[in-house]
C-alpha cells in the first residue's frame, strides 16, 4: 500500500450526530488501498485504475494496488476554502473513444464571491500521471455569491448521454425557489453544456432553461437506478436529510418546507403540510449528513443488489436503502469509524470507499 498526503495546518471539521438505527455487523472485508488529503470524488477508468480528486486542487491517477501518480497537469485553479475546492470527476459516456472527462470545482469571482463550475477536458495519461488539454467550461452557477458552502456540483450522465448537475443553494435559501437562478436545482444539459430542447422550462430561456427540478438545498449525491430513474441524496438543514426521486419539473420545496428546521431553531413546515411540493422518498432525523450515493447492481454482496448505498459524513457510516417501486427505506447501516465522502462500485462488484478529510483513506470492501 502506498500512502499519499499533502499536509495542511487546518481542515474542515463537521459535527457527528448520533445515528438513528442499530448498526449492522459489517459482513465484508476492508482493505486499505491508499490515503489522500481531503479526497472528494473518484471514478474508475476502463483500465481499472481510478481518478481521485483532492479538494485543494489535485487530480490523481491511482492503481488498484495503491500506486498514486504525481498530480495531473493543467487542472484549473480552484477556490479552496470552506466546502469549496476541486469536486466531482466523471468520464464522458464515450470516454473510450474521446478520452474526455468532466470536473467540477469552486471558482473565485470578483469581490470575494464564488460559484461552482463544470469543465470538460481531454485526459492524456502517461506513466507519471497525465495532462488535461482542450479544456472547456460547460456550466457555472450564476451569479457568484459570497460564502463558501453548499456548492453541490455532483455530475451524472444518463443512458442517453444527458448530463445532470446538482447545484446547491449556496446557503442563501431563496435561490432554491427562484426560477431565474440555477442554484438549489438539478440541471440537465447536453454533454457540451448546451441545453436540451425538451427540458421542462426550455422555452423560458436563460438559466431557467437548464432546470430539471427545483427546491433543493445541498444535493451531494446523484445516481440512476436500474430503471433509469434519477435519485439524489441531499443535506437537510438541522436534520431532515433526504433521498429524492428526481422528477422532471418537480419542486422539492426547500426552504418553504423541509422535514428539518433551521439551525437558528426557527421551524420549517414539514412536507406533508404542503403537498404541492414533492416529498422525499425517505428522510432522516437525526441527520446522517449524506454525501454521494450509488445504486448497487452486482451479486458480490447479494443482499445489497438493487439497493442504494449512501456515504454518511456526520453518521460516519454507509447507509443501505432498499427501494420498492416509488417507496424507499433504510434497512441497515455499517459503522465505518470515519466520515465517508464517496462510494463507487468496481467492475468485480467490490465497493470502493473514500473517507473524508486529511489522510482520508481509499478502501476496498469485498466478501
Amino acid at each position: 500500500m502506498k500512502r499519499h498526503s499533502y499536509f495542511r495546518t487546518t481542515f474542515f471539521l463537521a459535527l457527528s450526530l448520533v445515528t438513528q438505527n442499530t448498526l449492522a455487523d459489517p459482513s465484508f472485508k476492508k482493505q486499505e488501498i491508499a490515503s489522500f488529503n481531503e479526497p472528494w470524488a473518484m471514478t474508475f477508468l476502463p483500465s481499472g485504475k481510478l481518478l481521485v480528486t483532492e479538494k485543494s486542487g489535485q487530480l490523481l491517477l491511482v492503481s488498484k494496488n495503491g500506486d498514486v501518480s504525481s498530480p495531473i497537469k493543467n487542472v484549473p485553479k480552484v477556490a479552496y476554502g470552506g466546502q469549496g475546492g476541486l469536486g466531482d470527476v466523471v468520464l464522458h459516456p464515450d470516454f473510450a473513444n474521446n478520452s474526455r472527462i468532466y470536473l467540477s470545482y469552486a471558482e473565485a469571482g470578483e469581490s470575494k464571491k464564488y460559484g461552482a463550475v463544470v469543465i470538460s477536458a481531454k485526459l492524456d495519461l502517461n506513466e507519471g500521471g497525465g495532462t488535461l488539454s482542450e479544456i472547456k467550461k460547460v456550466w457555472e452557477q450564476t451569479p457568484k455569491v459570497t460564502g463558501r458552502g453548499h456548492y453541490g456540483h455532483r455530475i451524472a450522465f444518463d443512458a442517453k448521454g444527458y448530463m445532470f448537475i446538482s447545484s446547491g443553494e449556496r446557503q442563501k435559501f431563496d435561490p432554491s425557489q427562484d426560477m431565474n437562478s440555477n442554484m438549489g436545482k438539478v440541471l440537465r444539459l447536453n454533454d457540451d453544456g448546451s441545453i436540451p430542447e425538451d427540458n421542462p422550462f426550455f422555452e423560458k430561456g436563460g438559466v431557467t432553461a437548464q432546470i430539471w427540478s427545483s427546491g433543493h438545498r445541498n444535493p451531494l449525491g446523484l445516481a440512476f437506478d436500474d430503471k433509469g430513474r434519477l435519485w439524489n441524496s441531499e443535506m437537510g438543514p438541522l436534520h431532515g436529510d433526504e433521498l429524492n426521486l428526481v422528477k422532471r419539473g418537480a419542486n422539492y420545496g426547500y426552504p418553504t418546507v423541509s422535514n428539518g428546521d433551521h439551525y437558528s431553531g426557527k421551524k420549517i413546515p414539514d412536507h406533508d403540510s404542503q403537498p404541492q411540493f414533492e416529498a422525499p422518498k425517505t428522510w432522516w432525523k437525526p441527520t446522517i449528513a449524506p454525501a454521494e450515493l450509488i445504486y448497487y447492481s452486482d451479486d458480490m454482496f447479494e443482499t445489497w443488489q438493487g439497493s442504494f448505498l449512501i456515504a454518511g459524513l456526520g453518521s460516519r457510516a454507509i447507509v443501505r436503502v432498499e427501494v420498492d417501486g416509488d417507496t424507499a427505506k433504510e434497512v441497515e447501516r455499517f459503522e465505518m469509524g470515519a466520515r465517508i465522502r464517496e462510494l463507487e462500485q468496481a467492475e468485480d462488484g467490490s465497493v470502493w470507499v473514500l473517507e473524508d478529510g486529511v489522510d482520508g483513506r481509499l478502501l476496498r470492501l469485498s466478501q
